[in-house]
């Protein structure tokens, strides 16, 4: 018999994962990442709660979240984000899905799928790379260009150090990473319906 005052693991694996849901004991499955990439592809029955509108209303969400819940997103890094947002207001029951849908599709796990799209972070490392190689190639001819070069540079440094990216969340709020609406009220409704099939 398990010890309920034992700590919780802060992760689980993918293997893990979809012995839970094959068994009927499904926790309750929050993806953090856009609306765009959820759309993309996400595991069968899993919720998108953005990890912006997470943050911002964490506390109303609380009060749909008795149960063991699932953080997700594309590595893992924002469903940590996302349990670090939400512990302070009372969850006990969060972990995070190790390697996100990046491991639950290396295990070849059920996946809904829809229209392809790039995954964030990929469309992070173009537009850096973008601006870092046309300021370099730009510099031949006005040479301070250098300087936006090591401005994205030291931004990518404090985006690895902090575990945050300002670059993601502006890319984030563009149409194209949108997708459907998903507003509080409507991620409210769904977790009020209950279990999703």
């Amino acid at each position: 018999m398990s010890d309920p005052e034992a700590p919780r693991p802060t992760t689980l694996d993918a293997a893990s994962l979809r012995e839970l849901i094959d068994s009927g004991r499904a926790p309750r499955l929050l993806d953090v990442r856009t609306p765009a990439e959820f759309e993309t592809a996400h595991i069968p029955g899993a919720y998108n709660v953005p990890l912006d509108l997470l943050r911002e209303h964490r506390a109303e969400l609380r009060n749909h979240l008795d149960e063991d819940v699932v953080l997700i997103c594309r590595s893992g890094a924002r469903a940590s984000q996302a349990r670090q947002a939400l512990a302070p207001v009372g969850l006990p029951n969060l972990t995070v899905l190790d390697g996100g849908m990046t491991a639950w599709r290396a295990a070849d796990a059920p996946t809904t799928r829809g229209v392809p799209r790039w995954d964030l972070e990929r469309q992070v490392r173009l537009v850096a790379g973008s601006v870092v190689l046309v300021s370099i190639l730009g510099s031949l001819f006005v040479p301070h260009l250098t300087w936006v070069a090591g401005l994205v540079g030291a931004g990518l440094t404090v985006a690895a150090v902090t575990n945050t990216c300002a670059l993601g969340t502006l890319l984030g709020k563009l149409p194209y990473n949108r997708g459907a609406r998903c507003d509080l009220d409507s991620v409210v409704g769904q977790l009020r319906a209950g279990p999703r099939a």
